[in-house]
């Protein structure tokens, strides 16, 4: 039951916005969502469960995020500083999104396993997904690198072109994440990566 699914991430993401995730109860979760409390185990199997789900969840929703911003008009070095804008916005703006790009989880998130799972769309079920371990922080640089090579290299794009578009995309990953970690006093990443990228990206 899709709906109700979602309906239980999003009640368990607002509860958990409220309080430490260890403060979150299966039974105010599936109260807000409206639903049964057994609907809930049926669904995640335990808590343990719905927070691996509500984190592959958000992962999934911040690569989403990712490929939009790839996919924008625009030059390279613009598609990727908006990939570099949407990673800093994402995680000042999502906890979940913070914590799985920086490996920094702290006492008031739930604590998934992570392991080198890709989190994709692909068309294998949401809760086999859920299941698996989740993206490290080293698995999401290459995530978002590999998308970003396979968005912006064209047909004609040769071995040392495509060395170095690989380069940039992975710099501006981890500039991205430098901010995410050290938030500047005032301004974003985009001059940054508007900055560096012009050596780095020909194309």
């Amino acid at each position: 039951m899709p709906a109700a699914r979602e309906s239980l991430l999003d009640a368990a993401y607002t509860a958990l916005a409220r309080r430490p995730w260890s403060a979150v109860r299966m039974v105010d979760v599936a109260a807000a969502a409206g639903v049964s409390r057994q609907t809930l185990y049926n669904e995640f199997g335990s808590k343990e469960g719905l927070g691996r789900a509500l984190v592959r969840r958000e992962a999934d929703g911040y690569l989403a995020g990712v490929e939009r911003a790839l996919s924008a008009l625009g030059d390279p070095r613009e598609r990727l500083t908006a990939t570099a804008e949407w990673t800093t916005a994402a995680a000042g703006e999502n906890a979940l999104v913070r914590a799985m790009l920086t490996g920094c989880w702290g006492a008031w998130l739930p604590t998934p396993t992570l392991g080198a799972v890709p989190s994709s769309s692909s068309a294998v079920p949401a809760q086999r997904r859920a299941d698996g371990p989740l993206p490290s922080p080293g698995d999401f640089v290459a995530l978002v690198r590999d998308r970003a090579v396979a968005a912006l290299s064209g047909a004609g794009t040769g071995r040392a072109e495509a060395a170095d578009l690989a380069r940039a995309c992975e710099l501006t990953v981890r500039l991205a994440l430098s901010y995410v970690a050290a938030p500047p006093g005032e301004g974003g990443v985009s001059e940054l990566v508007r900055t560096v990228l012009p050596r780095q990206l020909t194309s």
